[in-house]
Parts: C-alpha cells; structure tokens; sequence
C-alpha cells in the first residue's frame, strides 16, 4: 500500500543534523508500509493506491506525550475543592485524599470497566494531536494491581488509534494498609519487578523521588533491580522542594527526570551530562495553583533536552492537550516557540527512547503527522489549543 499526500503548504519538523526546526515547501509526502518513503520525490515510477489532499495545510511530526498518569478510575474533583479551598496537595494527601483515593478506586474497579473508561480519555487525546503517549501504572500498589492496570495498557495498544507505552510506577505512593515501608520495597523489587519484566508489561520504571515518598536510598534500590530487569529508568523529582532529585537523575543515568520546578544547577549540569532527558509539566503547576514553574532557560541553559509532557491525572493536572501545554512552557517557562515545539516532538520521543522512529518528519520515520490549518507553528500555541488541526495520521492512517 503506497499512499501519496499532495497539495502541502508546508512541512515543519526539528532536524537533528542542523540542530535546528526547518520549514520546507514539498509538494509530496510518499508512504509506504506505515513509513515515510520520500520526500518532495518524483513519484513516476512508484504505484500509488491511495492519494490524501492536504488542503494546503502546514504539516507537522504527530505529538508525542512522554508523561502521563493515564490507568485511573475516578476523578478527584473533591480534591480541587480543598484545594481552591486552601489546602496543598500534602494537605491533601495526608487527609486520605490524593494518590490515595486514586488506589481505593483503581483496585474496586474491574479491568474491563478501566479499558472502557480509557479508551474514552485516548479519543479525546488523539483529538488534540497526540500520536503517542507513555501511560503509567502506579494506582494500584499490590501486585494484582499493578499487573491490571499494566494489562490494560496492553489491551489498549491492541485497540487504539495511537502508541502507549507502558511505564511501571509501583513506587508511586506507599500503600495505605499497615506494612513496612521496607517491606513494600520488598515487594516492588523483589515480586513486582520481576514479575512485570518477565511478562514484558512495561519499558520503563518510574519512582517518585519527593520528600514524604520515596527517599534517594530507596530510588536506587529500586532502580538497580529495575536495570537488572532491563526496565529503563524515569523518575519524578523536585516537584515540591529540591532534595538533589536532578543529580540523581544524573548518578542513576535515568532516561528522563520530570517535574524539575526546583532543581538546582548542579543537579541541572549533572543531568546534561549523563544524556537525562529534562521533561517539564507546566500543566501540573497551573493545576496545582502553583507560581513556581519549571525554569526551563535554566535547564536549556545547563545543556539538557527539554521535552513537554501533560502529566495526566485525576489530581494534579486533567490538562490533556499539547498545544496548551506548548503554550505554558513559552508564557511561564522561558521556552521559545521553537523549544516548545521540539519538546513535544523529538524531545519527547528521546524521552521514550523512539527517536529514531517518531518526532520527526523524515525518510524512515513512522508516517506519524497532523495538518493544521495555519500559517506557522507560532499560532499552535498562539490559538491555545488543536481547533485548527484538521487532520490527524497514525502510521499512514487517517484517524
């Protein structure tokens, strides 16, 4: 199956060999067997079965989000309301709301009714231009759990328009039953881990590393066994207060450190270092109430990658679209549009370690693309959101 797709203002995509985002004006995408076979080629030769017109829109790589908390079962609209009300999400979690609410429903509720509930959630994200997403387990916290929610992803993926990938996040929260907290590493190292690997449920591990969860001494633990499991490793750090999460990131050679509101330089320069992909959830604070965003001049500035990521989750951000996102980043994070737009592109695949697949317009790469009807990518954040996006492609295919 050869498609062609003509009539294109232009194609917008980052170019790694220039280090820099191109505009070209291409008369023709060819695909072929999911993938981009040429660029603005001669096409004689070639038999096309199928032709798209592009309306004279912009082209860009498909968004791709590298953070999501997506395997949850109810809203936690009442936390909104002690928030709005005065309380911090601490407040909040340790009067049994937060991540904790979200297990009680996430373990009462069945496999199916989960699918059913994301699916739902994965239709309204492929709306705002995301091809991609990394979804997260860390809701369930027993090893039954655990194991369901990676599961549903896996049943999504069979089911879905888009890629998930799996990231196992047993060590979101400690359970609220009366266990040990060293005894739930136990389980999470030496039952979950294993366990999950063995049955290929998960690429990545992820650890919320924040004072009140899971302290340094723990993340490495978890993190050794996680390697051993051939799980990359992602963490969650200095959302709240700067505990040195950045350089561990670094120490531990993490694929991706997130949230980063209060990382300090060091911590920032050991990162770049060590290739740590530095993903910012400006959402997450406009959620929150929060002033403090990501500093991403600095994290740029210190030599990291930048990739957006939304974070969504019942509790800290329902913000789903990238656009809105982009737009964050460049009003509140000190990002250029052309930042902005290269962290939810090929950033964000070198977040998921997919980018020699994906966020890029490119010969080879995954026929992955929207068509917006713009002038430049400048009004992607400029219109706040995906209203001008007309059409979307996944892997050839028009959703």
């Amino acid at each position: 199956m050869i498609t062609k797709i003509f009539n294109i203002k232009n194609i917008v995509t980052y170019n790694p060999d220039l280090d820099d985002i191109i505009i070209e004006d291409i008369d023709s995408i060819i695909i072929k067997d999911k993938r981009i076979l040429h660029i603005n080629s001669k096409t004689e030769d070639l038999v096309i079965n199928h032709e798209i017109d592009a309306k004279q829109t912009l082209i860009t790589p498909g968004f791709i989000d590298s953070h999501t908390h997506l395997i949850f079962a109810s809203n936690r609209s009442n936390d909104f309301l002690s928030r709005v009300s005065g309380k911090s999400y601490l407040d909040i979690a340790e009067s049994g709301g937060g991540i904790k609410s979200s297990i009680e429903s996430l373990r009462n509720t069945t496999k199916e009714e989960l699918v059913d509930k994301c699916l739902k959630d994965i239709n309204n994200i492929i709306k705002a231009g995301t091809t991609t997403i990394e979804a997260k387990s860390g809701y369930g916290l027993t090893l039954e759990d655990e194991i369901k929610s990676l599961e549903v992803i896996k049943e999504l993926n069979q089911i879905s328009s888009i890629d998930i990938i799996p990231t196992f996040m047993g060590a979101h929260d400690f359970p609220s039953e009366s266990i040990e907290r060293d005894s739930y590493i136990d389980l999470v190292c030496n039952e979950m881990i294993p366990e999950i690997s063995r049955n290929r449920l998960a690429e990545f591990c992820d650890i919320f590393c924040e004072e009140g969860y899971f302290d340094h001494e723990q993340t490495k633990r978890i993190c050794n066994i996680a390697k051993r499991n051939n799980l990359g490793i992602k963490l969650h750090v200095d959302e709240f207060k700067d505990s040195n999460g950045a350089y561990l990131a670094g120490e531990l050679n993490a694929i991706s450190a997130d949230h980063l509101m209060k990382s300090n330089i060091r911590g920032l320069t050991h990162m770049a270092k060590n290739s740590v992909v530095a993903t910012i959830l400006p959402g997450t604070t406009l959620f929150l109430g929060m002033s403090t965003y990501a500093n991403g001049r600095q994290i740029i500035d210190a030599g990291c990658d930048i990739a957006l990521a939304s974070d969504y989750n019942p509790g800290s951000s329902t913000i789903y679209s990238l656009p809105i996102i982009m737009a964050l980043s460049c009003l509140y994070c000190g990002l250029s549009v052309e930042e902005a737009f290269k962290g939810v592109t090929y950033n964000a695949a070198k977040a998921l370690h997919r980018h020699s697949s994906i966020g890029l317009i490119k010969e080879n790469y995954f026929a992955d693309l929207l068509f917006w009807d713009i002038e430049e990518i400048a009004e992607i954040p400029y219109w706040f959101n995906s209203d001008r996006l007309l059409m979307i492609m996944k892997k050839g295919s028009l959703v």
